[in-house]
């Protein structure tokens, strides 16, 4: 499969010049030649197994963008793109035929959004997503799909490389960059699943910001119910029940836990150094709170913990945060 208007050859020759222009920044990490070609050979294996997924989106007078997830047609895309539930919007797939989606719910805290695909008797193209939002650490590189600009079938989808420069509960910065009408498009890991939906654009490339896969999965059940959530709390996600400090060693430590709160019945103790949460190192307080607030309650997160010279495995459920009193 090939782009319109623009063979492999020609894209290899784009991608590279492309990396070795990211390399050349005064600021850039320094990437050597065998890294930049991987990073080329990767894009060339997986463009044709995403782009297919990518979609332009139509809305008044607007252009954006989205990505479809499933082959029922469910479509992630940003909050302010769709505007509100139940609205049709016009959908612009990758050979140029137009089609009509519902907007369904939308997470206005986040501008994270779904909308669905009308049926057509057969799957859609389709992508699959990241459930494992922790492993989107600042240094990883990923790429970029979009049709700024609004769809354009001689050029095809634009594709922009880059790493991410930040991670948030919500969401991912990343150095890609991004124009008006990528809004909604999906930002991708090197394994071919979306790890970040394009929300803001800023003019400095490295501000780019994402709409996380976190929110999506914490309100998947309500946006596909066609609600619309305002606000998140503090502690959205589930809850576990301690606080954490940085040691002088640079651990991450329990320095309390909730009477309780599922730490405390599961035996998470202060003094515990948490190593690992479902196999991911954990290595800052940022990092682990992230990965606690894109679970949901009742979701089982699995701890691994050194006491002095002694580590064991403890799972824990997370539950609802209780609420405050007064």
């Amino acid at each position: 499969m090939s782009l319109p208007g623009q063979s492999f050859r020609h894209l290899a020759a784009t991608l590279f010049v492309v990396l070795a222009g990211m390399v050349a920044k005064a600021d850039a990490p320094k990437a050597d030649l065998d890294t930049l070609l991987r990073i080329q050979g990767d894009v060339q294996k997986l463009l044709p197994q995403v782009k297919p997924a990518l979609v332009a989106i139509q809305t008044g007078g607007g252009t954006a963008s989205g990505v479809i997830i499933s082959p029922t047609g469910l479509i992630l895309t940003a909050a302010h793109v769709v505007g509100k539930p139940g609205r049709d919007i016009r959908v612009v797939l990758e050979d140029g035929t137009t089609t009509t989606a519902k907007s369904l719910g939308l997470d206005q805290a986040t501008d994270a959004a779904l909308a669905q695909l009308k049926d057509r008797g057969k799957p859609w193209p389709s992508v699959n997503l990241s459930r494992e939002i922790v492993k989107a650490q600042p240094g990883e590189w990923c790429f970029a799909l979009g049709h700024p600009g609004g769809f354009d079938k001689a050029r095809g989808p634009v594709l922009r490389v880059g790493k991410i420069i930040k991670q948030t509960a919500n969401s991912l910065h990343s150095d890609c960059v991004l124009m008006g009408g990528d809004s909604g498009g999906p930002l991708f890991n090197f394994a071919g699943e979306v790890i970040g939906i394009h929300s803001q654009i800023w003019e400095g490339r490295d501000q780019n910001v994402h709409v996380s896969m976190a929110p999506f999965l914490r309100s998947w059940d309500a946006m596909q119910a066609s609600q619309v959530i305002k606000v998140w709390g503090v502690g959205a996600g589930g809850y576990l029940g301690v606080a954490t400090r940085m040691t002088d060693e640079v651990e991450l430590e329990v320095a309390d836990v909730i009477d309780g709160s599922p730490a405390h019945q599961a035996g998470v103790r202060v003094g515990d150094v948490i190593l690992e949460l479902n196999g991911d190192a954990m290595t800052d307080q940022q990092q682990f709170t992230s990965a606690i607030k894109a679970k949901a309650a009742g979701d089982t997160v699995k701890l691994k913990l050194r006491t002095e010279a002694k580590e064991r495995h403890v799972p824990v459920t997370l539950s609802t945060r209780p609420k405050e009193e007064g």
